[in-house]
């Protein structure tokens, strides 16, 4: 038995495949949508995935505004944020938020879902959201997934 034919093979920056993927998010489940896309950030869904390295995909999401929530999460879900001065902290509701940035709530839930360090810095600058159909990346040819049939 040659014990040199079994090798672990470790991506790095030189050998990472990364494409650009289209991802259109109506009628989709906010978290469900997040986890798939994360997921592809991540590169998990490719063989050669290595964990302390940037080897996902960028990805775009159109129609950020379109998401859906199951339940009463519209009005129950709540946003904090803390403007740094004492007694700052806000709170938001998902249909405010929607109705004020409506592709943040896509962010920040896939941003929930990556690593919290550098990488998962990295990561996220990898994705793109946008409110509507229209994007502004048809120069990279972005591969369009039907997240039905993305596991």
């Amino acid at each position: 038995m040659d014990t040199l034919s079994y090798k672990t093979v470790s991506a790095n920056k030189a050998t990472v495949n990364k494409q650009w993927l289209l991802v259109d998010a109506e009628g989709e489940t906010l978290g469900r949508l997040a986890s798939k896309v994360a997921k592809m950030l991540r590169g998990k869904h490719k063989p050669n995935f290595t964990p302390h390295v940037d080897c996902g995909d960028n990805v775009i999401v159109i129609n950020a505004e379109k998401i859906d929530m199951t339940g009463n999460k519209w009005e129950d879900k709540t946003y904090l944020r803390y403007t740094g001065y004492p007694g700052g902290q806000r709170a938001t509701s998902a249909k405010e938020l929607l109705a004020k940035k409506p592709g943040h709530i896509v962010e920040k839930a896939v941003k929930g879902m990556l690593p919290k360090n550098r990488l998962g810095a990295d990561l996220f600058r990898n994705l793109k959201v946008f409110v509507g159909p229209e994007h502004n990346h048809e120069a990279q040819k972005p591969q369009v997934i039907n997240l039905k049939e993305f596991k």
